[in-house]
Parts: C-alpha cells; sequence; structure tokens
C-alpha cells in the first residue's frame, strides 16, 4: 500500500492505534499510574480518537487579499505545504510523540520542545537554549506559530534550510542541540515499542526511516496555526481589518491603525515586514540590529550575496506577547524594548528598506510618542491565541498527570 493510498483508509484508526500502542488513554489524554517519561519503550498517552490536525477551521479572514496590500496573498494562498506531504492526523500524531520524544537525543535528556516550547509560542524564555549536554544553541529560539505560511518556505533564522521537512532534522544531528545522527535516530526509533504502530497509521506499514520522521514532524509543526487570538475574534466582527474592532480597548486599536497603515495615512508601516493576517514577510529582511555579536551574520552569512547581508527571516508575530527574549540572539527582554528599537533605534544597513527609508544620517527613524508605543505593546498582545498553546493536541504525550 502507497502512503497517498493509505490515507483514507488509516483516518479513522485512533481507537486501534492506541490498542496497538498498549499504552491506553483517557479523553483528557492523561495517565495516573504510568511511569515517568524519558525511559526507552516507555510509550506515549494518546486520545482514544485521533485528534484533528489535517483540518482545522479556517477563519474567513485568512481566505480573502489583505486589505491597503496590494498583490498581497490571502493567508491560505501563502501555505508552504509540499503536495507530497500533506498534513494527516496520524501523520502529525506521528510527528508530535516525535517532536516531544527525549529519546530522540544522544544521552536521553532533550526533544524538540526542550527548544520550543508550547506556553511560551514553541519558542524559548532562554536567550540561547540548552542542548543535550547544556550547551547552548547558536541562536535564540524561533517561535514555531504558522510556520506553514512562509510561501517561500525556508527554515532558520538564517533560511539555510530550504524547506522544514529538511529543517525538522537539522537539530537531531546538531552536536550541540541533540547529537545524534541519522542511524541513531533510526535505531532509537526501533526500539521503542510504541513507533511501529505510529508509522503503520501514519505511512501504511512500520518501516521506521528518517526520510518518514522528517514528514510526520513536518506535518505537526505546519498544523500550529493561530486561528483564535483576540485580533481573530475582533477582525470577524468587522468587514476590513482596518476597522476598529469592536472587542478592542481603545488603546489596542489605535496601536492596530499604526501598524496596519503608512506613513502617509499616519501609521509606521509595520505591515510591510509583517504581512497579511499572518503578520509574517515573505521573505528576509534587515530591521537595523548592529552587529554587536558574532550571530550578526543573517541571511548574507549563507548566500554571501551582498543584498542578503544582515537580512534574517521573519517569524510570525502571532503569540509574540508570550515569546520574549526578541530577535536573533534575545537581545530584547520585552516588546517594550522592541518597540522602542524600531521607534529610534534602527542602525544603518545597505539593505534596510521601507519604512525605514535612508536620510541624510542613514536612517529615517519613526520616533513614535510614549503613548503610541503603548499602543503598539498593547496592539501586539491581541495576537496571544490562548487555544493554541494550551491545546491538549499540542502538548506532551509523555507527561504524567
Amino acid at each position: 500500500m502507497s502512503y497517498r493510498q493509505s490515507i483514507p483508509a488509516l483516518a479513522f484508526l485512533g481507537a486501534s492505534l492506541v490498542a496497538s500502542l498498549g499504552c491506553g488513554s483517557t479523553s483528557s489524554g492523561s495517565s495516573t499510574d504510568a511511569p515517568p517519561t524519558g525511559q526507552p519503550g516507555e510509550g506515549p498517552t494518546l486520545p482514544s480518537t485521533l485528534d484533528n490536525y489535517a483540518n482545522p477551521e479556517i477563519p474567513a479572514h485568512f481566505l480573502v487579499e489583505t486589505e491597503g496590500m496590494h498583490g498581497q496573498l490571502p493567508l491560505m494562498d501563502s501555505d508552504n505545504t509540499p503536495a507530497h506531504n500533506p498534513i494527516t492526523n496520524a501523520g502529525a500524531t506521528l510527528g508530535r510523540v516525535l517532536f516531544y520524544d527525549v529519546n530522540m537525543s544522544a544521552n536521553r535528556t532533550v526533544s524538540c520542545a526542550s527548544c520550543h516550547i508550547q506556553e511560551k509560542g514553541f519558542s524559548d524564555d532562554r536567550i540561547l537554549s540548552l542542548g543535550f549536554e547544556d550547551g547552548e544553541t547558536g541562536r535564540h529560539s524561533m517561535g514555531l506559530t504558522n510556520a506553514r505560511f512562509y510561501l517561500e518556505g525556508r527554515f532558520f533564522w538564517d533560511q539555510r534550510a530550504a524547506t522544514l521537512e529538511e529543517q525538522v532534522l537539522m537539530p537531531f544531528q546538531d552536536p550541540v542541540e541533540m547529537g545524534m545522527t541519522l542511524a541513531d535516530l533510526e535505531s532509537r526509533a526501533a526500539e521503542a515499542s510504541y513507533y511501529p504502530a505510529l508509522f503503520e497509521a501514519a505511512f501504511g506499514d512500520s518501516t521506521i526511516s528518517t526520510e518518514r520522521m522528517s514528514l510526520a514532524l513536518a506535518q505537526f509543526v505546519r498544523s500550529m496555526i493561530s486561528t483564535q487570538s483576540k485580533y481573530d475574534v475582533g477582525r470577524a466582527m468587522v468587514d476590513r481589518r482596518s476597522a476598529d474592532f469592536p472587542n478592542f480597548s481603545e488603546a489596542e486599536n489605535r496601536g492596530k491603525f499604526l501598524f496596519v497603515s503608512g506613513p502617509g495615512r499616519g501609521g509606521f508601516g509595520c505591515f510591510v515586514c509583517h504581512q497579511g493576517e499572518g503578520f509574517i514577510a515573505q521573505t528576509a529582511v534587515s530591521n537595523g540590529l548592529d552587529a554587536t555579536t558574532k550571530l550578526d551574520l543573517g541571511y548574507g552569512g549563507i548566500t554571501e550575496r551582498a543584498e542578503d547581508q544582515g537580512t534574517f527571516k521573519v517569524p510570525s508575530l502571532r503569540n509574540v506577547g508570550i515569546r520574549a527574549p526578541y530577535m536573533h540572539d534575545g537581545r530584547f527582554s520585552t516588546l517594550e524594548e522592541v518597540v522602542a528599537h524600531y521607534s529610534d533605534g534602527v542602525q544603518p544597513s545597505p539593505n534596510l528598506g521601507p519604512p525605514f527609508f535612508p536620510s541624510t544620517d542613514g536612517v529615517a527613524q519613526i520616533e513614535m510618542t510614549q503613548a503610541e508605543k503603548d499602543a503598539m505593546v498593547a496592539f501586539l498582545r491581541t495576537l496571544t491565541d490562548d487555544a493554541l498553546v494550551t491545546d491538549p493536541k499540542f502538548s506532551d504525550p509523555f507527561a504524567r498527570f
């Protein structure tokens, strides 16, 4: 049976999958008498019916072109899901288990989720995350919310991974992060009793391979979409996002106006780099950070093209309010510091674009008032999606309560 042929037949295998895993479950996804996690062969606790990853409810504003952004695609048209790896419930379930399994690191101490914490917007509150022997990662952990909606499809701050399927295997092989080889990954999965059934449900047979791991992990990450923030609630109440949202405070609406409006209309043009309903730039950009650390190579460190120097991928601003610290090197501790940077801290750069067009001193600073800064922070906090960061289907299936 081929992968594509197996999907319809496996769509409703939740109960039999759990039975074959032999791990049992409750409707809450918890188990009070299970052994602690972190030992080879211990099974995850999964729901008796597969969670819905493949067909989430999509808000209407994800399906229309963003107002005021000429030529800007509807968010759903920015989907980087490849034709050969559509999200399936069984595939994303396997990806969830792999994402949280500490057995997939050299000394069985860290997982993908160690650096991408659900309640932190799938980022980390450390400036640099800790690897399997407490070594520090090279850059700050990027939030994963809405990773699906970056049409260029490249990953990491410097975009060195051409696809998400390529990216998800790289931390496992990093000598600081997880310290494994691809052969090690296959061996670890093969020794765990719970993986054969998961692979069979996802792909039609129990063959374990790192290629299949990459597909499943990518499916799980792409399923982390934000649709239920305060912003989304308000957006559904109006016909255009420039209108005041009835559920917003005066400060939140003021901040939204400043964010989504260009300088010609009295705004700051933030939408240029944080585009559409996903608040994601569709290319790497320079935001005028000074080169104070060895981490400031940006995309140009990979391509060596002059036009890429100092540019970085722009992650979605969804859940930005719970993702501190900020930037690729974690230099800012609060949203207030981030907004202050964009007000008057932007540094000259050969690739600096709008809204910071060069002036006589190299940068046209925005120079916000304190009230404007406060309004901007208030608006950014409306992008927090509490439903996503507490949803059990994205939580640790190995956790014991």
